[in-house]
């Protein structure tokens, strides 16, 4: 869906740029746990913290996403 709809309430243009937002830091974390795991000695502690943070992220990018995205049934 177009975030510039018309038939869009200031709602959901907010709720559909806060999801745009949580998948592009859900990205950087992917692209940040990549690159400490490609290290020789990654951190263990710092990989874990990350992972839990994407984790979160997706939860709420999940909840978003119930609320935007109409169900459908066939």
């Amino acid at each position: 869906m177009n975030d510039d709809d018309p038939f869009l309430s200031e709602e959901e243009k907010a709720l559909h740029a806060r999801l745009k937002e949580l998948r592009l830091e859900h990205s950087d974390l992917d692209a940040s746990i990549e690159a400490l795991l490609r290290l020789p000695q990654p951190d263990q502690l710092m990989v874990a913290r990350l992972k839990r943070k994407k984790l979160t992220l997706r939860d709420e990018i999940v909840k978003i996403e119930a609320i935007v995205l109409p169900d459908i049934i066939a």
